[in-house]
């Protein structure tokens, strides 16, 4: 794992784990341009927990197999209102999860929506890197290639 100014390299492909949401060597897109995170899911549920409201969703954590669905939950933060890359805006469920990046572990804000259309099921936006990363655009799978 390649270092720099105590920030971790990274290519604009990478694989990560979200422990919280039990899921491993998901491929994600970094993206610079993008100020939020969001991970695609499906049939999202609400409900509530000791007084607190939930969200149950269906994700899709391996892109070469769309066939295999794992079901989730997570305490809702909050909803906003993001704007998606198609400019139009949208409400989206916020969670907090925990993302593993080579050894580099840190809590992040993950939006839920629809990224069906998209080549990768995850984007890791910018609010998630700050402080901790540094992004090499020509470079995919920095951190498993070693």
């Amino acid at each position: 794992m390649r270092k720099i100014d105590g920030k971790l390299l990274v290519g604009a492909i990478e694989e990560c784990d979200l422990p919280g949401l039990k899921i491993e060597a998901l491929n994600m897109r970094v993206d610079t341009g993008a100020q939020t995170s969001s991970i695609h899911v499906d049939n999202i549920e609400e409900f509530e927990q000791d007084n607190e409201l939930w969200v149950r969703f269906d994700i899709h954590p391996d892109i070469h197999n769309v066939s295999t669905i794992v079901q989730r939950q997570a305490k809702v933060k909050a909803q906003r209102h993001v704007k998606s890359s198609n400019a139009t805006r949208q409400r989206r469920y916020v969670i907090d999860t925990k993302i593993k990046l080579g050894d580099a572990e840190w809590l992040i804000e993950l939006t839920l929506t629809d990224r069906s259309a998209m080549s990768y099921l995850m984007l890791l936006g910018r609010q998630a890197m700050e402080g901790r990363l540094l992004v090499d655009p020509a470079q995919e799978y920095l951190l498993t290639k070693e």
